[in-house]
């Protein structure tokens, strides 16, 4: 497959807009077949609330939504990634994205990055170690579920710390 990451251009937006919605329901259509329900029984357009968290999507230069992504507020120092979604013809937007939120993250001042993927998602979970993620233990309402895998990454720190 060809990269064509360069293409996408990606930058925060509204997760409430139309673009937004399809892209979210597309993911929860997609990740119900691995862990049987929806994704925005976990996801709440309240998490994106504060100023530390960011809704982002990826879009082809002709503004065609192709991917999107969400940053919250896990603890102080901790932010969660959720809703990593690209659309399956276009390789590559996943990296844009994950790039992206990590650079939104630490100029936040996160020091780390946690996420999860379900066991049978075995892409996603290659796709997070690819980019430097490393098994965690289970965080919050994750601990009690046995299919979950939790990853984590640390952030490098800014410049100026």
């Amino acid at each position: 497959m060809k990269d064509i990451s360069t293409l996408a251009v990606v930058r925060r937006e509204n997760a409430c807009t139309l673009d937004a919605r399809i892209l979210l329901d597309e993911m929860s259509a997609t990740l119900a077949l691995y862990r049987g329900d929806s994704v925005q029984s976990q996801f709440y357009l309240g998490d994106l609330g504060s100023a530390r968290s960011a809704f982002v999507m990826a879009r082809t230069m002709d503004g065609l939504a192709i991917g999107c992504g969400a940053l919250c507020r896990f603890s102080f120092e901790v932010a969660e990634f959720q809703c990593l979604y690209r659309r399956p013809e276009w390789p590559g937007t996943g990296t844009a994205i994950l790039r992206f939120l990590e650079t939104v993250a630490a100029g936040a001042g996160y020091r780390r990055v946690i996420l999860q993927a379900r066991d049978t998602n075995r892409r996603a979970i290659a796709f997070y170690q690819r980019h430097g993620y490393e098994r965690a233990e289970p965080f919050a309402d994750r601990a009690g579920l046995s299919d979950v895998r939790c990853f984590a990454k640390a952030l490098p720190l800014l410049a100026d710390e």
